[in-house]
């Protein structure tokens, strides 16, 4: 099957590609990612082997970002903390993105007070203090890294649902939407064939920018003791170790610190790149 873009999205990816820094950006993403995934090949050691007798060690030959406290591979620990990290942000980001599309679908193409029922309930939701929210769900279900993925998505996912519910209420007045109720369809087949296609882009653009919140959001909950656990790692985890030793042993805390400022700067400059790209009314830099 020859799979060809529209003329839409081939002139979308010609101006996101214009974009040096989106260039930039998106190959050091897909590094990161690469290296995350290639961990097993990229380190000989396993996620959770120590060296008691080592100890923590400066970048070396056969530790190239050091050893902590416990001896383990700092290099070797960052490459798998990757694929957590990254893991969650896409994990409960599509989690955000079920729960955010499919509430702001309903709740615009309803309309009257069924709308404004589920927006005041959207809107006392936003009154929570979503950090604390998280902190609750995983003290009182366990510090498990699955739940970690819904929790987090359970409470990103409110801002999707009111981007989402503004452009149905643009679309279900449009020419072809009244239409397709005129001929008879049922409005589920409405909702999903007719609206959710023609706004992909806005939620195809506030997802590459919820990704790195999610991302950032893991590592907060991490550093807190509250999200990913040992022996696993993910980048918030390194970070919180640390940040315990940064004054006898600083690599530790620079290499995780700066390898996550580099992803969630990445993943950024690539949902302005595609902000940009979409509105016809903006120069590609």
């Amino acid at each position: 099957m020859n799979l060809r873009l529209s003329d839409p999205a081939r002139h979308i990816a010609r101006r996101f590609f214009r974009n040096r820094m989106a260039r930039v950006a998106l190959v050091l993403l897909v590094l990161l990612s690469v290296m995350a995934i290639a961990a097993p090949l990229l380190s000989p050691y396993p996620y959770d082997f120590q060296d008691l007798d080592l100890g923590p060690v400066p970048p070396r030959p056969g530790h190239w970002l050091g050893t902590d406290d416990l001896g383990r591979d700092l290099l070797t620990r960052l490459l798998y903390g990757g694929r957590v990290s990254l893991a969650v942000g896409i994990a409960a980001t599509l989690v955000a993105l079920g729960i955010g599309v499919s509430y702001g679908t309903l709740s615009g193409y309803a309309g009257g007070r069924t709308d404004n029922i589920m927006m005041r309930i959207v809107d006392a939701l936003y009154a929570l203090p979503f950090t604390v929210f998280v902190i609750i769900l995983m003290v009182v279900f366990g510090r498990n890294i699955l739940l970690l993925f819904v929790a987090i998505g359970a409470v990103e996912w409110l801002t999707m649902a009111r981007i989402v519910r503004g452009q149905v209420l643009a679309l279900k007045e449009q020419t072809y939407i009244r239409a397709a109720r005129a001929l008879g369809f049922s409005h589920l087949r409405i909702m999903i064939r007719h609206m959710i296609p023609n706004m992909i882009g806005p939620v195809i653009v506030y997802t590459t920018l919820t990704i790195p919140r999610v991302i950032l959001l893991e590592s907060f909950l991490s550093f807190l003791g509250l999200g990913v656990q040992p022996p696993m790692s993910s980048w918030g985890l390194l970070i919180r170790d640390g940040a315990r030793a940064m004054e006898s042993y600083p690599w530790l805390l620079i290499v995780p610190g700066t390898t996550l400022c580099l992803a969630l700067v990445a993943l950024n400059t690539i949902g302005d790149a595609l902000r940009d790209a979409m509105d016809p009314r903006h120069t590609p830099r």
